[in-house]
């Protein structure tokens, strides 16, 4: 048997949406940009999905900017949130992705910003009351601080970080990569003013995604050389996969509980079937259901004595998972997220995550096999 759990990496493409795409690539191949007839076709196609984004999120179609997907939206609303709106002082966590951390990191080093960590507990959850403090403490700051945590699951409380922002003046971005499509989001309510969403990690196509910016900010391109995105980002449109996340999010919306329900059950039951047979097993996060994103599972096994070879020997069994962040695959550096809750580096972690796809049978399977490694190095 072949399992795939690393959904939180990336999913696989609903056959509805690859249906939606392969009707534009088959008959719809202007240049959006062109104002001929075959070119106005296509920038109204493109028109409609961003409508769909925008009534799914309860904003305005000028407020959906299509990116190549989450990491360049991250970059646009931090680079340029920061720098076109004059903020000198930055607010993060040592949890955040590297799309975030990575950009905020070098602005620092540049001398553009002040840069201010959050403090975490073991658990991956901030400490509301030192932002409050680190707030107060700026004129005005960006805060950086994502809806759920990509390898651990933690969820963040996002509307209270988005009150305090607002009672402070700061501006407010939140990286929504792993909730977008997974949880019903009314940006018309939420006070954040950036989100943003990669349409891969809900079984759309990967290399394309949106920025949402609220229409109170203001910020220049990050990519220059043409007028497409109402200015707002050069280059031809990826029209296919923007046909893709419009379809991919339109039906998240339509069987988000039937899904979350399912996809929730299979979580709860790995989760109590490992600690049922296996002595010793932690996880890292959140576990309850209210304070976890419902998609990943993140295991701490006690077999320390094979933590190189887990997902190794999870691969040869035919499961796929990974050990922390896909997007820092096949390095020699441990998790970042792990080190900043103060994990046990000697113990193998493994991300379980979750999809629609996924059944009780693969569960089982996976849990026999992990079983048996820790067993076999007991």
């Amino acid at each position: 048997m072949r399992v795939y759990f690393d959904n939180a990496a990336t999913t696989a493409i609903d056959p509805e949406v690859l249906k939606e795409m392969y009707k534009v690539m088959e008959s719809q191949y202007g240049n959006p940009s062109s104002i001929h007839a075959h070119g106005r076709e296509v920038r109204a196609v493109i028109e409609k999905a961003r409508k769909t984004v925008a009534n799914l999120l309860h904003v305005s179609p000028a407020e959906i900017f299509f990116t190549s997907g989450g990491t360049e939206a991250d970059n646009t609303a931090i680079r340029c949130g920061i720098v076109d709106n004059g903020i000198k002082h930055a607010i993060t966590s040592h949890t955040e992705h590297h799309a975030v951390l990575h950009t905020l990191e070098t602005m620092q080093k540049s001398g553009t910003i002040k840069l201010s960590f959050v403090d975490t507990d073991s658990k991956g959850n901030i400490d509301y009351d030192q932002l409050e403090t680190l707030l107060k403490g700026s004129e005005r700051s960006f805060v950086s601080l994502m809806h759920a945590n990509n390898e651990i699951g933690t969820i963040t409380d996002i509307e209270r970080i988005g009150n305090l922002c607002e009672q402070y003046s700061a501006l407010f971005h939140c990286d929504t990569v792993q909730t977008m499509g997974h949880y019903a989001h009314d940006l018309s309510k939420l006070k954040i003013h950036f989100a943003v969403c990669a349409a891969h990690k809900l079984h759309g196509p990967k290399g394309i995604g949106f920025l949402y910016v609220n229409h109170k900010v203001k910020i220049k391109p990050f990519i220059y050389g043409g007028s497409q995105e109402r200015n707002m980002r050069g280059g031809t449109e990826n029209v296919y996969g923007i046909v893709g996340l419009a379809k991919a999010l339109e039906m998240a919306y339509a069987d988000m509980e039937q899904h979350q329900q399912h996809v929730q059950g299979l979580k709860s039951y790995m989760f109590g079937q490992l600690k049922q047979n296996i002595d010793g097993i932690d996880f890292n996060g959140e576990t309850d259901a209210e304070k976890s994103l419902y998609t990943v599972l993140n295991v701490s096994f006690p077999c320390s004595d094979m933590a190189d070879m887990m997902l190794f020997n999870l691969d040869i069994a035919g499961i796929s998972a990974s050990g922390g962040s896909a997007c820092s695959s096949g390095s020699d550096i441990g998790s970042h997220v792990l080190t900043a809750i103060g994990g046990d580096p000697t113990r193998p972690s493994v991300r379980f995550s979750f999809s629609k796809y996924n059944t009780r049978e693969e569960a089982d399977y996976v849990i026999a096999k992990v079983k048996e490694l820790c067993m076999e190095h007991a």
